[in-house]
């Protein structure tokens, strides 16, 4: 049986940084924990969604995140959800805007990773784990942002993921597979946010932009509203920091944190430049 647990109060944890951090790590898709009234609505065995959570979880990016805050100059602060991307994914849209709805995989997924059934398209069912879960996610993580910037003015979301050194058949994205894919908005990731990117984690391998995945995430309140917002996605190839799919966790972890803590230690100098400047 899959870890369900206790149903936790919120979904999520919130780890405070400095008071004059302008970085916020949101950490959405290491969670393994699957409630047991989702459970039940579930139609794997207990051994397919074992194997689907070894495919869809970003095993230990809770721990690169953790390893950067430790090492970073001024403590970023994180956002880290507990739940299983199976039970809500909060960073799909909610909507027909949502292009994995095409795959059965948009904020409540209907299909897994290889195309199977995974709960039933039912819209009722799919209104009430978005009402339970994605909805106060989403104002939480909005209601951190509106926080951080009434106190430093501006705020960079640096989201970390992980994936697969195979393609899924699920994706949609470029079939490039580089160490590192960093993943941008038109609107949310400056050219300079980018470079930093690219500098933080050149030591760590091939580095690649928007593929296999593109785009990042920013709250729906700020999304394509507030520049004061930045952002930009971390994609880590899992082979570069565990044993695959989702087991124990290599040297490669903390090469990761320490590149995610240089990105962290850079994006904050960026900003007291442009404070002063």
């Amino acid at each position: 049986m899959q870890r369900s647990g206790p149903e936790p109060a919120t979904g999520f944890q919130v780890v405070p940084g400095d008071a004059d951090s302008g970085v916020l790590l949101h950490v959405p898709h290491a969670g393994r924990l699957v409630p047991p009234e989702v459970r039940r609505g579930l139609l794997l065995d207990d051994a397919a969604l074992a194997a689907e959570l070894a495919r869809m979880t970003d095993a230990h990016t809770d721990r690169i995140a953790a390893g950067a805050a430790a090492l970073a100059g001024r403590r970023p602060w994180m956002f880290v959800n507990l739940l299983s991307r199976l039970v809500v994914d909060p960073e799909r849209f909610p909507d027909e805007r949502e292009p994995m709805r095409a795959v059965g995989m948009a904020a409540v997924y209907t299909r897994t990773s290889d195309g199977s059934r995974l709960r039933a398209d039912d819209r009722v069912a799919e209104e009430d784990l978005l009402e339970r879960w994605y909805r106060p996610y989403a104002l939480a993580v909005a209601d951190l942002v509106d926080t951080r910037l009434a106190a430093r003015g501006r705020l960079t979301i640096l989201d970390v993921h992980s994936y697969p050194s195979h393609r899924l058949p699920y994706e949609i994205g470029g079939a490039g597979r580089p160490a590192v894919c960093l993943g941008t908005d038109p609107v949310h990731t400056p050219d300079r946010l980018l470079a930093a990117g690219r500098a933080a984690f050149a030591g760590c391998g091939e580095i690649d932009v928007d593929t296999p995945f593109a785009g990042c995430y920013v709250p729906l309140r700020h999304y394509g509203r507030d520049r004061r917002v930045s952002a930009l996605m971390l994609e880590i190839r899992r082979d570069g920091y565990l044993v695959e799919p989702g087991g124990p966790p290599t040297g490669g972890l903390v090469t990761l944190a320490g590149a995610l803590a240089r990105l962290v230690d850079e994006v904050e100098a960026a900003e007291a430049d442009c404070s002063t400047g």
